[in-house]
């Protein structure tokens, strides 16, 4: 057996002596052991489509189905349980609607879901065909037409070894907020503690355990969470959770209600053992699988033979052309983490375009290749944005679009990975002052940005979440979500269908090239003919600063229509 296989058989087998001590336990005060059951729940959350394993990714699908038939071979009463935000996040799921997200999860044999509120993207109606698809129901008690209607089933009986076990669905009111309006016009998201009781009541002489599928999270600036729902209605034996992409390594206890959850992207998966003398619950245990933890687990052949086949068949849709380019977008590492690009504004436009933020930033780090002048085609957009980044928004002060700023170039003028890309705002870099000091302009509609008002600002997940250092960020409330950045773009550039990007000033360096504090630079448009060094004779400087100031690999080779960034005295 491989290293890490038998340690995830050790993290089964631990548990199942955990068991085995309550067995012999009650055996000793007299109670019959052959009245003693084991059910596993096996539970993920918010995975947002990371189907293939990688560095940044975690477990990958075809390992969970291996671990969840592994699982099942330890003991065969196993359940499989998802608390959303499943259909949407990645490439591979976002192409085909969820679709090929649904058909993975009917061969892994999972057992429910609930929706998150990104599994919304797509629109509800498309929310219900997915239903369709699955081989297992999606379950929301919460999520009403404005009528009443409940519109996704509320709950399932499960029975294993005679137990009878409710899940109940239910979907965060945020969802009304957290995904584009359009999405779920004509729902309304009741409150889960009122909808959770109903269900209790109706099932109480149903069932012999309660289970929610919660898409509720534990974030503080949250109205609804799941500690709220364990506190409110103690009757639930366990709550499996998702939306703040909570880690919970053994759970947590609120009361007598176990709340779980694992995490994000699937890097771990959590287990739960129920323990049951006859019919009452006498335990509980939860521990997670981590991606350490599943490193040698082999791929379920089936499952990967399925991602193998989707991922070709994405490839033709990948081809498809969505618009074209007049010119290079730049995208290339030594520039996008050093300098304002043609692409790093497009982009951080389009997300302006999409979420109608009033700044909007985004990590040179993030944009990973260039695309040439001619059709552009949606494999190019993913390419350039691999990493399936959603968008959000925040509601800030002008001191942290500041800070968020003087992060970004705090080791300015080195390449970093957070260098900052805007719109919306223009900002001007002095190189000598220290780190923090660096940013000493800002300007907003043509003023200086006000430091104690209030900004909508959109950022993508990572940086929301403090990625790249934007720390400054993290503690802030979401104000709102969007789809991934890869989607925005695609649609943006499908709207305008020929896109002619500039770098324009949005990014201004003092002293720029040594030439003084009254140097502010201008955009030069090559000609045919011109040479670098007849171009920076008119502007009163050398080729060597033009190349220095543009970032040019070969000096020599310049093209007509080409952006040359040049100094201009003010």
């Amino acid at each position: 057996m491989k290293k890490t296989k038998g340690l995830i058989g050790s993290i089964i087998v631990s548990m199942l002596l955990i068991i085995s001590f309550c067995t012999m336990a009650w055996a000793s005060s007299g109670k019959r052991m052959a009245d003693l059951k084991t059910i596993t729940i096996l539970h993920t959350n918010d995975t947002h489509s990371r189907v293939v394993e990688g560095e940044y990714d975690g477990i990958g699908f075809a390992k969970l189905a291996a671990m969840f038939k592994e699982f099942k071979a330890q003991n065969p009463n196993t359940l499989v349980l998802d608390a959303g935000d499943t259909f949407h996040g990645q490439t591979v799921a976002t192409l085909l609607r969820g679709e090929s997200i649904a058909k993975l999860m009917n061969i892994m044999g999972y057992d429910a879901m609930t929706p998150g509120n990104h599994d919304f993207n797509y629109g509800y109606q498309r929310l219900l065909e997915l239903d369709e698809i699955t081989n297992f129901p999606i379950l929301s008690a919460n999520v009403k037409t404005v009528d009443g209607t409940r519109v996704l089933t509320p709950f399932v009986i499960k029975e294993v070894e005679g137990i009878k076990i409710g899940i109940i669905g239910l979907s965060t009111p945020e969802t009304a907020y957290k995904t584009h309006p359009k999405n779920v016009a004509g729902l309304k998201f009741t409150d889960p503690v009122e909808e959770a009781r109903v269900m209790v009541s109706e099932l109480k002489e149903k069932v012999d355990v309660m289970v929610v599928l919660a898409h509720l999270g534990m974030d503080p600036s949250s109205q609804d969470t799941s500690i709220k729902l364990a506190q409110a209605v103690p009757q639930i034996d366990l709550i499996v959770d998702g939306h703040s992409h909570t880690t919970l390594n053994e759970g947590m206890m609120i009361g007598n209600t176990l709340i779980v959850s694992a995490g994000e992207y699937d890097k771990n998966l959590g287990s739960v053992q129920l323990t049951f003398e006859g019919k009452k619950l006498i335990g509980k245990q939860a521990k997670l699988v981590t991606k350490e933890d599943a490193e040698q687990t082999p791929d379920d052949q089936d499952v990967l033979k399925t991602i193998n086949g989707i991922l070709a068949e994405n490839k033709l849709i990948l081809s498809q052309v969505i618009g074209k380019t007049a010119v290079k977008l730049e995208g290339e590492r030594e520039r996008v983490r050093k300098g304002e690009t043609n692409l790093g504004n497009l982009i951080a436009d389009a997300i302006i375009s999409e979420s109608g933020a009033d700044v909007a930033i985004v990590n040179g780090g993030g944009i990973r290749a260039s695309i040439e002048a001619g059709p552009i085609t949606k494999g190019q957009i993913i390419t350039v944005l691999p990493f399936g980044n959603f968008i959000v928004t925040k509601k800030v002060k002008g001191t942290d679009i500041k800070a968020a700023l003087e992060n970004g170039l705090k080791s300015y003028p080195e390449l970093s990975g957070g260098f900052p890309h805007v719109s919306g705002i223009k900002y001007t870099i002095d190189p000598s002052k220290s780190a923090g000091e660096k940013v000493t302009e800002i300007i907003f509609k043509g003023n200086p940005l006000d430091l104690n008002q209030d900004y909508i600002l959109a950022v993508n997940d990572f940086m929301a979440s403090g990625g790249d250092g934007y720390s400054m960020l993290a503690d802030d409330a979401i104000a709102n979500e969007y789809p991934a950045l890869d989607e925005i773009v695609i649609n943006f550039i499908q709207a305008k269908q020929v896109v002619d990007p500039q770098v324009e000033g949005r990014i201004v360096e003092k002293q720029a090239i040594g030439l003084g504090p009254t140097i502010e630079p201008a955009i030069y448009i090559v000609k045919p003919g011109d040479v670098l060094y007849r171009i920076a004779k008119q502007f009163g400087t050398t080729w060597q600063k033009l190349q220095e100031l543009n970032q040019l690999k070969n000096p020599h080779l310049i093209f007509p229509g080409q952006n040359i960034i040049v100094p201009v005295s003010k």
